[in-house]
């Protein structure tokens, strides 16, 4: 005899044709929505004008570090040829079919990482920066007000590489620095590939713009900087970590304390509904293809067996999980959301 009590009512059978049936009936439902709505204490965003989503954090911890990822915003744009270079459109569209997004169409999201160890504040990588009439990026500064930190709180930048969704958040809508009081640390090998003028002339035209955005977001700021090696704790808790193969000097990180880690693999994907599953697609912006494939099964193997947590700067937001081997590719599995720290 079961211990729970019995229900009263029948369990309904849901088929198709009670699914269908709901869909017909929804427009006559619609009205007695809207005097629902329009009674409610707290007006819906679209009647209020405003349209913005509510802020993008989510604190956890790592040990006795707190970690809150500070969402940047997302693009959603059309699926390009070549937005995966070594795979048809209709196998990238069945692939977004399969993570149930609309085919033709690609959303990307950016997440930094804010790192509170014992009230210092280090924040790796700095989103896409001001954006001027584009509401759905440039969410960084915004996000962390939100939290309760100003600009001029953060200690230390890190730097994962140089492409301008990473680094453009650097400078604020006057050119000045976003971050007055931080230091900024980069990765050595990036360094020196996007300062050296040789590099510069030999890149392909698509490439040299990157150059120029180098350039223009480290502009008389070289005090401020410092470079550091792969396998080195740059702050405390957290130690580089070689990811070559997106960009020369690409590097994700570990963040460790006490019994807690976490591995923050910054772009060892980009979207992680395609490659994931998909460890041997390239995405357009891996500047070498095959050693960021390698790369990505390298790490993707090492923290499915270690069973550690991850997390992805442009994941899905809260851009936090673990991999698990899945076939000849890799599945994510969302960490369980946690409403106390």
């Amino acid at each position: 005899m079961s211990p729970f009590p019995t229900s009263p009512f029948p369990t309904p059978h849901l088929s198709r044709r009670h699914l269908m049936i709901g869909a017909a009936a929804a427009p006559l439902a619609a009205p007695l929505a809207g005097v629902a709505a329009l009674s409610a204490a707290s007006p819906a965003a679209a009647q209020t004008g405003s349209g913005q989503q509510v802020p993008g954090l989510y604190r956890y911890k790592v040990g006795t570090i707190e970690v809150t990822a500070v969402n940047d915003g997302a693009r959603t744009f059309p699926l390009a040829d070549g937005f995966v270079r070594n795979a048809s459109r209709e196998q990238v569209n069945a692939a977004l079919e399969a993570a149930f997004q609309p085919k033709d169409v690609m959303s990307v999201q950016f997440n930094p990482l804010l790192i509170n160890n014992g009230g210092k504040l280090t924040l790796i990588d700095t989103g896409n920066g001001p954006q001027p009439g584009n509401s759905s990026v440039g969410k960084l500064r915004a996000n962390l007000a939100w939290a309760g930190v100003k600009p001029a709180d953060i200690q230390t930048v890190v730097i994962s590489h140089f492409h301008g969704d990473h680094i453009n958040g650097l400078r604020a809508e006057d050119g000045g620095l976003a971050f007055p009081n931080a230091e900024i640390l980069v990765p050595e090998v990036e360094w020196t590939f996007w300062t050296d003028e040789g590099e510069e002339s030999r890149a392909s035209e698509g490439l040299k713009a990157n150059f120029q955005n180098v350039k223009r977001v480290f502009k008389d700021i070289d005090s401020k900087v410092t470079r550091y090696a792969w396998d080195k704790e740059i702050v405390p808790g957290l130690t580089s970590v070689e990811a070559a193969g997106h960009t020369p000097g690409h590097t994700a990180f570990v963040l460790a304390s006490g019994e807690g880690k976490l591995f923050i693999q910054s772009d060892v994907t980009n979207t992680p509904i395609l490659f994931a599953p998909n460890p041997q697609w390239q995405v357009q912006y891996d500047m070498d293809g095959e050693k960021a494939t390698q790369t990505r099964r390298r790490i993707y193997d090492m923290v499915a067996a270690d069973r550690l947590q991850l997390t992805g700067y442009h994941y899905p937001f809260p851009a936090t999980g673990f991999i698990r081997k899945s076939g000849e590719g890799y599945e994510v599995v969302p960490a369980i959301w946690n409403p106390v720290l």
